[in-house]
């Protein structure tokens, strides 16, 4: 079963896993790099966060299977 994904999905899922995994608000997301395909691989994002009013900018990778975040490596900018 293909599970085709569009970039505004994926980064809406993103979004998603830092509110729930980490409290974080995501500000801003500029997308680096895209290898998911039928729902796996690494979305690869520039992005500012948010947590309790203070800001910082990361570059995140996300792990994809079968179309959901399953983890999350990153790196501070």
């Amino acid at each position: 079963m293909e599970l085709e994904l569009t970039e505004e999905q994926l980064k809406e899922k993103a979004i998603q896993y830092l509110r729930d995994a980490y409290g974080e608000d995501t500000v801003s997301m500029d997308v680096v790099d895209n290898s998911v395909e039928d729902g796996d691989g690494v979305f690869h994002v520039d992005c500012t966060v948010s947590v309790s009013g203070s800001n910082s900018d990361w570059t995140k990778w996300f792990t994809f299977r079968n179309g959901d975040v399953t983890n999350m490596r990153w790196q501070m900018k």
